[in-house]
């Protein structure tokens, strides 16, 4: 496995070895667990090399304690990624991914910036499209792999893959979970014995309102998930909402298909995850 710190010199590298080869392209921010490295199973799957970035970006954070007090395992992320047969590992400063100071680039995402995330979490969006762009033109993917789990950012990269007029095929590989649902996250890490018992919970109560689709209304089911989640005492609800998959906008029905997502806020911490119908 080879690491990379310059940019110039990973695109030496891939120009030299890999000239024709499909590129296949997992960017992460570090602190890996299983559900990373089942994105890079999947990219080895499908493409001829496969290269993983970790880069903890600093636009995407609209809360700076948020961003100082993230993990930041780097030799551990490098074992884990030998072991899973990774081909290369860019571990970029800050200066190298922007060419200079940290910038924020404007893209039209069509309002799926604005909702959910983009709501809680003002401007993370645009840090997203900033860096996942530098990324992209540093690498030169043929295929990125992007995890379930950010349902909304999936849609936000896709859409930018577009706006930009990018050739790169893009894959959503479904959320790793812990054996007792809970999707797999950084995030955990954080979590006291008493939250991580109620944390479990989320992913029960979107399976119970998944198995209500057709039986109730989009409206009744929320009802029901905001009931349910309300009875776990260290969990404050950001949104437990029924939307449409292509563009996150409320539904009145299930003809079209809809994804649920939910984002609850801990003492230590705040986790989302969902479910597509």
């Amino acid at each position: 496995m080879q690491i990379f710190t310059h940019k110039k010199d990973l695109q030496e590298y891939l120009r030299k070895w890999f000239s024709g080869n499909t590129i296949g392209f997992v960017p992460t921010m570090g602190a890996l667990h299983a559900g990373h490295l089942s994105l890079i199973e999947q990219s080895k799957k499908k493409c001829g090399v496969t290269v993983c970035s970790i880069f903890v970006n600093p636009t995407q954070f609209n809360d700076p304690a948020d961003l100082a007090k993230y993990s930041r395992p780097i030799e551990n992320d490098i074992q884990l990624l030998e072991q899973a047969g990774c081909d290369i590992v860019y571990n970029p400063d800050t200066n190298d991914v922007y060419d200079g100071e940290p910038s924020i680039i404007q893209i039209d995402l069509g309002g799926l910036d604005k909702v959910f995330e983009g709501a809680q979490r003002p401007g993370h969006f645009d840090g997203v499209v900033s860096v996942v762009k530098k990324l992209f033109e540093a690498v030169k993917p043929t295929d990125v792999f992007f995890g379930q789990k950010d349902y909304q950012q999936t849609l936000v990269v896709r859409k930018m893959i577009r706006q930009e007029d990018m050739s790169i095929k893009f894959y959503t590989c479904p959320t790793t979970r812990e054996a007792d649902g809970l999707a797999m996250s950084s995030r955990n890490a954080r979590l006291t014995i008493e939250e991580r018992a109620q944390a479990t919970n989320i992913y029960k109560v979107l399976k119970q309102a998944a198995l209500k689709q057709g039986l109730y209304t989009p409206t009744q089911v929320e009802e029901y998930m905001h009931t349910e989640l309300k009875k776990n005492s260290l969990m404050q609800i950001e949104y437990a909402s029924i939307v449409d998959p292509t563009d996150l906008k409320p539904i009145i029905d299930w003809q079209h298909g809809a994804v649920i997502l939910v984002a609850v806020k801990m003492p230590s911490t705040r986790l989302i995850d969902n479910v597509v119908l």
